[in-house]
């Protein structure tokens, strides 16, 4: 058996300090998996239901808030486009809003 250096160890209590070694490094591996904090987790089920409710919430706020952002400076680029007045991208503009009107005109709440 041959340690990190490529020596073979000789005798017993060397091979017994590098199986120690090995044993210690698995085992904070394991510790910083937090394998013992799953395994308790997975033992109370309503717990693991709260914190999966708990994050989905957060991730469904945190995608409101990123797409309203997005969708924000998206609507703030084509008004500065459209104020240049370019050609073509004007038309594109004023077809859109004309969509927009024409779709809240129809809606009646």
């Amino acid at each position: 058996m041959a340690n990190k250096k490529g020596i073979i160890p000789e005798s017993e209590e060397e091979k017994l300090n590098v199986v120690y070694r090995l044993t210690v490094r698995i085992a904070e591996e394991l510790e910083q998996a937090r394998i013992a904090e799953y395994t308790q987790l997975l033992h109370r089920p309503f717990r693991l239901i709260m914190l999966n409710l708990l994050s989905g919430a957060a991730r469904g706020v945190g995608v409101a808030i990123g797409f309203t952002f997005f969708a924000a400076t998206i609507i703030y680029v084509l008004q500065v486009l459209g104020a240049l007045n370019l050609p073509i991208i004007g038309d594109y503009i004023a077809d859109i809003v004309r969509i927009v009107q024409r779709q809240l005109e129809l809606k009646t709440y």
